[in-house]
């Protein structure tokens, strides 16, 4: 049976600029990956579709945390720690996702991610966001 579907791998984000997250989509993805607990769980030509899947959701999350923390002054930690996290985000997402200890720790990335923008969003309320915007 031949496949319709296509992961899409954009490591530099360049189509999902300016998209609408899909939350839903992205924390279900994360807890399906974190649930699998051996290599066996899934086959390895999934490994890295899989991988990339995650790497797209965590690359457009880490780019909303990015213009949210932007909006902060320079010396607010929250802005600080959302820097340090967007740091930790580039690094694993620079590596390839050849293991299930990877697809976790960019399932993990995922989550870490949401919660800095969920603290950032409380932080600079959407009204004030949408006035900041250029």
């Amino acid at each position: 049976m031949t496949s319709t579907h296509h992961v899409l791998y954009d490591p530099e984000g360049r189509l999902a600029a300016g998209l609408p997250l899909d939350r839903t989509l992205h924390e279900q993805v994360a807890r399906t990956a974190l649930a699998w607990s051996s290599p066996l769980d899934v086959p390895a030509a999934d490994v890295a579709a899989i991988g990339h899947l995650l790497a797209g959701a965590a690359r457009v999350v880490a780019e909303t945390v990015r213009a949210h923390a932007d909006r902060l002054p320079q010396d607010d930690g929250r802005r600080v720690f959302a820097e340090l996290i967007l740091e930790e985000a580039d690094g694993r997402l620079s590596q390839p996702c050849t293991s299930l200890n990877r697809v976790h720790n960019r399932a993990r990335l995922i989550r870490a991610l949401y919660e800095r923008l969920d603290r950032l969003e409380a932080a600079v309320p959407v009204h004030e966001s949408a006035a900041a915007a250029p």
